[in-house]
């Protein structure tokens, strides 16, 4: 093979000029190949010898001082170097060039400078395009009046222009860029938004319009509208999201106010008829869905004619706005309070289970309505008459549900004013019911005609080791009225604070006349409702009775459900630990029947847990349950807690559960829950040992 002619051939059929040049002041050519005629439009032998056309003259003369700087520094350090210049060719034209190149001794040992040069003439005009573009951009960016952004995925800004910044009241971008790095938490006032704009980007790779409430710097809060895209790379991949943010805070603020005159009564504020309709809708779709019930209340104000009539239209006017105060702070926010116009208002009230909870409710809404108000300098008092229907069992649309409402109304006013009536008969007679049984309460209470029965806690060798201590009540009239009964209405009429009080006084002086002379003491369990349990003092009041009983805190266990977990933990933590201090024992009740949670039983500092009876019945037929019951125990013996089984009834349970680990055992295998005298008999009896029942 030729290899010269092979190299002369790849040299001459190169898109731009192989040279050869010595190192003097016209950059003489010795050597140009054939690439120069389309480059400069000279043919090879215009360019060579002293007598030929000077690269020095072909340069440009305005970029000739740098070009001959750049050679020479690299001549004399030795370097490559490259450098970019316009050249005039023969013709005139001007072209932008690139050239590469490094000094060498030929084979004369003679310094000279070989290299290459090419056109990018065409480059350069695309790169000065690109360059006037993005100057054209950059000045819209920063002189737009709409926000502008580009973001990451996970919320952290790559840019923003000043009126972004503005609007979210910041003084720069690079402020907001820096103070602004997590805009899910950051910006958003309602939690999730972030995530919505998400999940259209992901559908559509864009969003519209997308209005949303945000945060300014100054915690103020203000209404944007973003439209947004997702940008990509070359290749498709994702490289941020960009877009444009408007503040439509005058235009929303003008929308609400036509909503609310549409939607809300001027006097009062309250959601109007139309509104309601909307409101009731929700609460059946809610309560359809939850499993819960809604009541609807019809409200009509006894005496207001007379009151309206006599003091005039103002006066009137200002008992409608303090009843429509009143009762919106009855209600939770849930709740609606609307009125239908004149004296006449409608409660919508979501989320409950029980008819008690409700009657409670109308209770105090009752109460709450009599009590007085100042008129024209006079004190009045004002009665109201309710009518309240139910979904479902009332009707099943808002239609038919108001019309029942009022019709109970009717009969609220035909039994005397100031009082509620339920459409259905049977809810009448349950509210009834409920309601003599509270006033009943309250004089058994202070008749102390509660009693407290007992119910043995053995171990394995079926030893007597504590008691739970259980209320029971019998009215001469009603008869024995089970704790299912009575403690609901308790918890729901504050009245859980004096029946607890009473059961423990009287557990107390129990246990201090059982364990006198006890070489072990029975453990006292006691439950406590979760709304006591929450209250503030509880912790101090318990202590008191430990005090005044002389029962020392190591020999009583407190029994609590895993609802007090599910609000605010964190103080559950504190109260749980105040007793801990104080030094009882803490149990949770009903393990297994709620939401029980491994977190529970770590974070608190729980002593026992006691398995519901639902994973004992049936465990020794169920290989399930006794799957489930297995690991329960097995759970509360590895966190090192005490495990007792209740609802044992059966040789068979109690084996199986012993044999699994189970400390301790109650249910009625063992002992039915017993008077204090029949306990002690038992104790004296037995000597703490109940004994396996004979076949």
């Amino acid at each position: 093979m030729n290899r010269s002619r092979v190299l002369d051939t790849l040299v001459n059929n190169l898109e731009g000029m192989a040279y050869r040049c010595l190192n003097d002041a016209h950059w003489t050519m010795v050597f140009v190949s054939q690439g120069c005629a389309e480059l400069t439009g000279y043919a090879p032998a215009q360019l060579l010898g002293p007598n030929g056309v000077s690269w020095a003259q072909i340069t440009h003369p305005d970029d000739l001082p740098r070009v001959r700087g750049a050679v020479q520094r690299a001549v004399a350090s030795g370097q490559r170097f490259a450098v970019q210049y316009r050249i005039t060719t023969l013709s005139g034209q001007t072209r932008h060039v690139t050239e590469r190149g490094v000094a060498v001794h030929d084979e004369h040992n003679v310094l000279v400078v070989e290299g290459f040069i090419e056109d990018i003439t065409q480059t350069q005009g695309t790169r000065e395009a690109l360059e006037h573009a993005e100057l054209r951009y950059r000045h819209i960016f920063e002189h737009a009046s709409e926000g502008i952004f580009q973001t990451t995925r996970d919320g952290h800004y790559l840019a923003a222009n000043p009126a972004l910044a503005r609007i979210y009241g910041y003084q720069t971008p690079a402020t907001l860029m820096a103070d602004l790095s997590d805009i899910d938490r950051r910006l958003y006032a309602k939690p999730g938004r972030r995530e919505v704009f998400h999940r259209l980007m992901k559908a559509q790779g864009q969003v519209l319009n997308f209005e949303s409430e945000v945060y300014r710097r100054d915690g103020t809060r203000i209404w944007i509208s973003e439209n947004a895209h997702v940008v990509r790379g070359s290749h498709g991949e994702f490289l941020c999201y960009e877009g444009t943010v408007q503040d439509i805070s005058e235009r929303r603020h003008y929308q609400e106010q036509l909503e609310r005159h549409a939607n809300h009564d001027l006097l009062t504020g309250l959601p109007n008829r139309v509104l309601l309709g909307d409101r009731i809708a929700q609460g059946i779709a809610r309560a359809t869905r939850l499993g819960y019930y809604l009541a609807l209340v019809f409200i009509d104000l006894d005496n207001f004619k007379f009151i309206n009539d006599s003091l005039g239209h103002a006066a009137g006017d200002e008992l409608l706005k303090e009843v429509a105060l009143r009762l919106t702070g009855c209600l939770r926010s849930s709740d609606t309070v609307a009125r239908l116009g004149g004296d006449e208002f409608v409660l919508v009230i979501n989320d409950h289970y029980r008819t008690s909870s409700v009657i409670s409710l109308l209770e105090r809404v009752l109460k709450d309505i009599g009590r007085p108000v100042m008129l024209s300098g006079r004190e009045f008092q004002v009665g109201a008459s309710l009518g309240v229907a139910m979904f479902p069992s009332d009707g099943d649309d808002a239609q038919l549900l108001l019309k029942h409402a009022d019709v109970a109304m009717y009969a609220a006013k035909d039994r005397g004013r100031n009082n509620f009536q339920f459409f259905t008969r049977e809810l009448n007679r349950q509210a009834d019911e409920r309601l003599h049984l509270e006033a009943a309460m309250r004089t058994a209470l202070e008749q102390g005609a509660f009693e407290v029965h007992y119910q043995p806690k053995v171990d394995h060798r079926r030893r007597i080791v504590g008691v739970e201590a259980l209320a029971r009540w019998f009215h001469p009239e009603l008869g024995t009225v089970g704790p299912d009964r009575f403690i609901p209405i308790a918890e729901e009429t504050g009245l859980i604070l004096p029946l607890t009080t009473a059961i423990l006084r009287l557990a107390l002086a129990a246990a201090h006349r059982w364990n006198h002379q006890r070489e072990v003491p029975l453990r006292l369990a006691v439950n406590l409702s979760p709304q006591l349990f929450l209250s503030h003092d509880i912790v101090a009041h318990v202590s008191a009775l430990l005090r005044q009983a002389q029962v020392p805190p190591c020999q009583v266990e407190l029994e609590i459900t895993e609802s007090v977990f599910m609000g605010d933990s964190e103080r559950a933590v504190a109260i749980l630990s105040d007793f801990k201090a104080l030094g009882v024992g803490l149990a949770m009740d009903d393990f297994g029947t709620g939401y029980s949670s491994l977190s529970y039983l770590r974070r608190f500092p729980l002593d026992t847990i006691k398995i519901d009876r639902s994973l004992v019945t049936g465990l020794e037929h169920e290989e399930e349950v006794a799957m489930i019951a297995r690991a329960a125990i097995s759970l509360g013996k590895s966190l090192r807690k005490t495990v007792v089984a209740e609802g044992v009834e059966t040789q068979a349970q109690f084996d199986f559960l012993r044999y699994q680990g189970c400390d301790e055992f109650q249910g009625y295998l063992l002992s039915r829950p017993v008077s204090e005298e029949q306990l002690t008999r038992l104790l004296l009896e037995t000597g703490g040992v109940i004994a396996p029942t004979p076949m």
